[in-house]
């Protein structure tokens, strides 16, 4: 059989994709994770008691917009690599939230006592602030990797990245609700470290579980 009659025969029966179908399928693979990690939170910790008062902060604003700008980027990610040979060419974009909260970093510490430099790093919760992203970003992920089963990656390994910085960045905007650290610096080193555990095993899981 000649190449031109099998290609012409083995595209008879494809269905036709709907615009925007890789978006819409990774949105909603995103929207549902993030309502199971949001329930997880309630029911495990619940929301913090001065939940009111801390809307009126602008540092709970910046906690919020930091996370949710790094979900952006990867969520970019996320819907490049979802496709056949897909790349990532929005990664370095990631340095551009970092950068900026560095900055807010220093300028905090510039302002702040030495003797206040360990307290403002360490809060009161950095020894489970990453676990706990980590552990609301499980849903979030199992629900991405539900969406790429109707997908076509072929990069699984950094699609299993992205996608795992995606979860890890969306439950640190959901883990907001509960943290009440107010350091800038504490946001870098930990909230940082929890969507790089969850970037990290997403690649590790990525080759596994987005074989298709």
């Amino acid at each position: 059989m000649e190449t031109a009659i099998l290609i012409e025969r083995l595209a008879a029966d494809v269905e036709r994709v709907r615009p925007h179908a890789v978006p819409k399928r990774v949105l909603l693979g995103l929207a549902l994770g993030a309502l199971a990690s949001a329930l997880l939170l309630l029911s495990a910790k619940g929301l913090r008691s001065d939940l009111v008062a801390a809307l009126q902060s602008g540092f709970f604003w910046l906690k919020g917009a930091y996370a949710l700008s790094l979900a952006l980027v990867a969520s970019a990610m996320v819907i490049e690599l979802a496709r056949p040979g897909g790349a990532a060419s929005k990664q370095s974009w990631l340095i551009l939230p970092i950068l900026g909260l560095a900055g807010a970093s220093l300028g905090q510490l510039l302002y702040a006592p030495q003797d206040m430099w360990l307290a403002l790093l360490l809060g009161k919760s950095w020894l489970v602030c990453p676990l706990r992203i980590l552990a609301l970003a499980a849903p979030i992920f199992v629900a991405l990797l539900w969406s790429f089963r109707r997908l076509a990656p072929t990069d699984l390994r950094s699609a299993g990245a992205a996608a795992g910085l995606l979860s890890g960045a969306m439950a640190a905007v959901i883990y907001c609700l509960s943290c009440p650290e107010t350091s800038a610096i504490f946001l870098l080193a930990w909230y940082n470290l929890g969507i790089g555990l969850a970037g990290a095993l997403g690649a590790l899981l990525g080759p596994k579980f987005l074989r298709w």
